[in-house]
């Protein structure tokens, strides 16, 4: 559902106070809910202001911008420091990935060295086949 145009708010209200019909008849001409048309008129009544709210609504960010940078300044510091650390030293409540994510938006990338590489299987050179010991069909 959109949010009803500046516009269109204004047009009601005025509607409303000039006395162009009931609340009903308002809502039903602009093609709103009598639910919206009684909001406005409470929200002007309130607050002296009509417009849309939902702006201020939804979840506030955990990493903002500060923490980010804290972030930042700590992998730069500290090279080889993991997601636990991160989170212990900063006293996050967040899980670890949560961290991840907010370090792959930073594009921040731990790279391995070789010494942390898991051990891979050695491949067998040209002149090993795989089957070694069989006959060669002729």
């Amino acid at each position: 559902m959109e949010t009803l145009s500046m516009d269109l708010r204004e047009r009601i209200l005025a509607s409303y106070d000039v006395g162009k019909g009931t609340r009903q008849e308002i809502a039903d001409r602009y093609n709103v809910s009598l639910g919206m048309v009684k909001k406005l008129l409470s929200r002007r009544k309130q607050t002296g202001e009509f417009h849309s709210w939902y702006t201020h609504c939804g979840r506030k960010p955990y990493f903002t911008e500060e923490l980010r940078q804290q972030i930042k300044e700590l992998i730069r510091t500290r090279k080889d420091i993991t997601l636990e650390e991160i989170r212990a030293s900063l006293n996050l409540t967040c899980t670890l990935p949560a961290i991840h994510y907010v370090l792959r938006d930073l594009n921040l990338t731990f790279k391995k060295n070789a010494a942390r590489q898991r051990a891979r299987a050695r491949r067998r050179g040209k002149s090993q086949s795989r089957m070694d010991g069989w006959a060669k069909p002729a």
